[in-house]
């Protein structure tokens, strides 16, 4: 063994101990990796051993590199190089050297006390440690005669491969050039590998830098010129390539130069041979994805989290490729079949939900209906009045997402099931409602409001003959300005008038006078369209309508609301069986919304306005909400007087006005004993709660001590949910296996946290907990499931419930019928111009206009002018080569 001199720099010193065997019959076969430093080094900080024999079993040249002197208890593997294929010059000749080694007949090297280095590098034992003298040059290596260079580690930049290094298998030869290539400033990929003849295995592959190679030309299209893309491929000559010789894989070419420009190691990173989406990277834009956050604010939350852009590994596209992957398989078996298996797997885990969904004579899907336990229990408490909408395109076929909703007893928007519809026809309506309204125990509700449509309207006249339809007073009021344009640009005054008409008047008989006179103003007595809409203002004028109850709705504003609720879910694109899953996330958002104020309402007290004791009452019965509502009238009571209008048998009848005004005049009947009252504003019978005039009435009359089981309604009460549904199973608090894990995961991700900010605060703490992560995790891969979970909900750490969907979607093959995708239908939807328009809205839009050739109807990529130009430069540029 012998010491020779390598890399000194200031306060750092390398120093190469080379030892070699040479056996001229077996020449260099194999190589030595020492994994444990302490097995070379004695407690002795910076001494060599004492008298210590370390066996080789090979042929064999061991470089090991020593580096910091406070770097010695870090340093925890030796790099090992096998020797070039020949060696004829043994190290014993080389000169300068004050000690030689040599091996015993039992092929063992004795290591001796003390070793002198040339060039004033003194190696001494001792505690005073290595000292090293001026004079050592920087650039100097350690040289072989046979011509390999064998070079130090630096800290400086990565190791540079070789010919003749070995690496135990191709992953680690691979990984080694991606990490050199890293800190170079280029990327790499795989471009040839070599199968052995009989059993196919792999012996070896060339690793080339990512430029390498040329572009193949692409087939141009006559009709369309595509824009080509920059260019990566530059014909770069570098290389590493591996063969197996043995059980080993050694380097067999190698070449350093480029012809490009490098970049910094911070640049390389967003190559693409570089970038890569890791398994918590992809676990977390799952979870972000079907949450509704889009690719843009996902990168945000990975640069956040890494500490930086260039700290992520990827950019948006591989964020978009990932997601874009994942659905496409996903789907290959099908979108509507895996929509049925959910249905089906769902059905036998929840009794209470229940689906329908038709198949046509092709096998594609048709229509589909469900609704969940929940929903349907809610209808039972609240499903007096249902609002029908069906104007939200949802999902990738365009097909009509039609939600029922209602109100429940914190006023806030809740589902009573929902469909998707092939089409918006009268059939597919009528197959709708009846199974809406078998779904729900056959309860039809008292009222229900959808917007103008023939095909629902009749649907709805023959499957609910009994409710009442009232349409949406918004989508009517949003005609006005399309078929009455010219009076709302020719009589300025006409909106102020018919907003009065219609929103202030508030008998019938109020109404009917001011609509005549605005039919006479405003010269419309023979407009059609407006005749026809008044043949139906029953179920459009809230002057009609102000003695149906409502529950305070008089649009369709609950289902809109719902469907702007559901676009944070929802896009466009989004496939049918992805829609059902994020459908029961919002769900779930609205349902937890609703436990909330249930626990503020039980668990708080309202604050009190007046000293009447019927407030007080008011408060512990009814939820918050319709308390504040109640509180609301009964303050603003106080700002009317009330006088006896008439008196006609058990019942009188009072007359309220603001005070000191005359109008508006409202008249409050009280039957004998108080209990049943009414108001011509109809607000009890229009929402559930008594209007201020009542109040106003009740507290002249002394009255307001108590409320009366009479004025209360059970569905704005706490306990409105307190009666129980026997004929709906509902799984109330019940904890399916996936919600049981990702509480488990939830738990140690807590803990976790908690103790890596600990251990980020020092580099000591740090290694202390890498060590004992590692020591962990390889514990665990040890050990065994003592329970169930793989089995009830599939592999620990799936990235995503695609997965879960897909595990569900095993039930499909006990389907016999297959269900194919639907097809893409039209909708409805307004003409394109049916209404007057405003002078800015007149003017002529610009049309679009090549920039080549000026003319209108075509851009740059489709102008003909372009087509003719490019063949005409290829053939110049053919005869000018000639």
């Amino acid at each position: 063994m012998q010491f020779r001199k390598c890399v000194k720099a200031d306060e750092v010193a390398y120093l190469a101990v080379i030892i070699e065997e040479t056996d001229k019959n077996k020449g260099a076969q194999g190589i030595l990796v020492v994994e444990n430093f302490s097995e070379i080094f004695t407690d002795n900080l910076l001494g060599l051993p004492h008298n210590r024999e370390v066996e080789f079993h090979r042929s064999f040249t061991l470089s090991i590199v020593f580096l910091h002197r406070h770097s010695f208890q870090s340093f925890h593997r030796l790099q090992a190089q096998s020797p070039p294929p020949s060696s004829e010059t043994p190290l014993s000749s080389i000169p300068d050297l004050d000690h030689e080694w040599s091996f015993d007949s039992d092929e063992n090297v004795n290591i001796e006390d003390g070793v002198c280095v040339d060039d004033g590098v003194n190696v001494e034992d001792g505690d005073d440690g290595v000292n090293v003298e001026d004079g050592v040059n920087v650039e100097d290596e350690v040289n072989v005669d046979d011509g390999v260079n064998l070079r130090p580690c630096s800290s400086s930049g990565p190791n540079e491969p070789f010919i003749g290094m070995v690496f135990d298998d191709v992953e680690d030869a691979q990984a080694f050039y991606k990490v050199y290539a890293r800190k170079k400033g280029f990327a790499i990929r795989t471009n040839h590998t070599r199968l052995s003849k009989e059993e196919k295995k792999l012996i070896a592959v060339d690793y080339v830098c990512s430029r390498e190679g040329f572009r193949r030309e692409r087939s141009k299209q006559k009709e369309r010129i595509i824009s080509e893309p920059a260019e990566t491929k530059i014909g770069c000559k570098a290389l590493m390539g591996i063969k197996k010789v043995g059980e080993k894989w050694i380097v067999c070419k190698f070449v350093l130069e480029h012809n490009h420009l490098l970049l910094t190691p911070r640049s390389t990173s967003l190559l693409r041979g570089h970038r890569i989406v890791t398994r918590v990277q992809k676990n977390l834009i799952m979870t972000l994805n079907e949450s509704g956050v889009p690719t843009r604010k996902i990168m945000s939350v990975l640069s956040k989290d890494a500490g930086g852009d260039f700290n992520v590994g990827c950019i948006g596209k591989d964020v978009e490729n990932y997601l874009g992957n994942k659905r496409r398989k996903l789907f290959e078996e099908g979108d509507a079949q895996r929509l049925y298996a959910y249905f089906f797997d769902r059905q036998c885990k929840e009794p209470g939900f229940v689906y329908s969904m038709q198949v046509d004579e092709n096998g594609c899907m048709g229509s589909c209906f469900w609704a969940d336990a929940r929903s349907r229990a809610s209808y039972q408490y609240f499903g007096d009045v249902v609002t029908f909408d069906a104007t939200y395109l949802t999902n990738i076929y365009k097909m009509p997402f039609v939600p029922f909703s209602g109100v429940n007893h914190h006023h806030q928007t809740i589902m009573f099931g929902c469909a998707l519809l092939v089409n918006e026809t009268a059939e597919s309506y009528v197959w709708l409602l009846r199974t809406w309204q078998e779904a729900m125990l056959g309860r039809a509700p008292s009222t229900i409001i959808t917007d103008d449509d023939k095909a629902m309207a009749k649907a709805i006249g023959e499957v609910l003959p009994n409710t009442t339809h009232r349409l949406c007073l918004w989508h009517i009021l949003q005609k006005f300005p399309e078929h009455l344009a010219y009076v709302y640009n020719r009589f300025p005054d006409f909106q102020k008038d018919f907003h009065h008409c219609i929103h202030n008047t508030i008998t019938i008989d109020e109404f009917e006078h001011e609509w005549s006179v605005i039919l006479v103003k405003y010269e419309l007595g023979d407009n059609t369209w407006l005749q026809n809409l008044y043949n139906r203002r029953e179920k459009w004028v809230p002057a009609y309508l102000r003695s149906t109850f409502c529950a305070g709705m008089s649009t369709t504003q609950r289902s809109e609301s719902m469907n702007k609720f559901f676009k944070d879910y929802v896009r466009s694109s989004t496939m049918v069986s992805d829609f059902v899953h994020q459908y029961e996330k919002a769900l779930d958002a609205r349902y937890f919304k609703e436990k909330e104020k249930d626990v503020r309402t039980k668990s708080t007290c309202a604050i009190l306005k007046t000293c009447y004791k019927i407030e007080e009452e008011a408060s512990i019965v009814y939820t918050r909400k319709s308390f504040t509502i109640f509180q609301d009238e009964l303050f603003n009571s106080q700002r009317y007087n009330s006088t006896k209008f008439s008196n006609e048998g058990e019942s009188k009848t009072y007359r309220v006005v603001p005070h000191g005004k005359e109008t508006p005049l409202y008249h409050v009947t009280l039957e004998s004993g108080g209990d049943k009252v009414t108001c011509t504003c109809h607000m009890f019978e229009f929402m559930g709660i008594l209007c201020r005039h009542i109040l106003c009435v009740l507290g002249k009359k002394s009255k307001l001590d108590c409320l009366s089981q009479h004025h209360i309604l059970e569905r704005w009460t706490i306990n409105a949910k307190s009666r129980p549904i026997i004929d709906i199973p509902i799984l109330e608090g019940h904890v399916t296996p996936q919600d049981d894990l990702a509480m488990r995961k939830n738990s140690l991700m807590m803990q976790f946290y908690v103790i890596a900010e600990l251990g980020t605060k020092s580099r000591k703490k740090l290694n202390h907990l890498s060590l004992a992560l590692d020591k962990v995790h390889n514990e665990l891969l040890l050990m065994e499931d003592d329970d169930n979970i793989e089995e009830s909900v599939g592999p620990v750490g799936r990235e995503s419930t695609y997965e879960s969907i897909s595990q569900r979607s095993q039930v499909v093959s006990n389907f016999s019928q297959t269900i194919q995708d639907p097809p893409r239908v039209p909708t409805k939807g307004r003409p394109k111009s049916l209404r007057a328009k405003n002078p800015k809205e007149m003017q002529p839009t610009k049309k679009r206009r090549c920039s080549v050739c000026k003319n209108e109807g075509h851009a740059r990529n489709n102008c003909p002018l372009v087509r003719d130009i490019g063949h005409t430069v290829q053939v110049d540029s053919t005869n000018l080569d000639s």
